[in-house]
């Protein structure tokens, strides 16, 4: 994991951490992994909380969630190629892909979608609703499409 993937990491447990007390509730624990574009069951938050929290005490500090996410998260290098693909869809470069970008790099491959196609596609991938998708949410999908693809298990919060 390189330094601006946990940089990026604190930012995003910071940011779900709302009382600022240093660790995430189970219903903080929740939004973060549902930002990141995975779709748990109660079920699977309790279990996740229960695996991640190895000191027992109800929640999730950022050293316990680091410690479970990095042998997952892609290096630097990894990141760079991800990111210009998403800059191949970014047709403006405003940093988000809107659905008539996707259309468009969609259609310019080759690969035309339909309405009910495209729309199926901006529903999944913008999980905060915003009406674009970022790259997190675009890297989020694309790690889902991976791991569907592969058919590797042990991954179950990406259902």
């Amino acid at each position: 994991m390189g330094v601006l993937q946990m940089q990026h990491l604190k930012q995003i447990f910071d940011r779900f951490d709302m009382d600022s007390d240093g660790s995430l509730t189970l219903l903080e624990l929740a939004a973060l992994l549902r930002s990141l574009g995975l779709r748990p069951t109660g079920d699977q938050i309790h279990s996740l909380l229960t695996n991640i929290d190895s000191n027992r005490n109800g929640s999730v500090e950022f050293d316990e969630l680091h410690s479970v996410i990095s042998p997952y998260l892609m290096d630097d290098h990894e990141i760079d190629r991800l990111m210009e693909v998403f800059r191949l869809f970014d047709r403006d470069g405003n940093g988000f892909i809107t659905a008539a970008e996707l259309a468009r790099s969609m259609a310019k491959m080759g690969h035309p979608l339909t309405f009910v196609e495209l729309t199926a596609l901006m529903r999944e991938a913008d999980t905060d609703g915003d009406g674009a998708i970022s790259f997190v949410e675009f890297a989020a999908v694309m790690a889902k499409s991976a791991v569907d693809f592969l058919g590797i298990p042990g991954l179950p919060l990406w259902r």
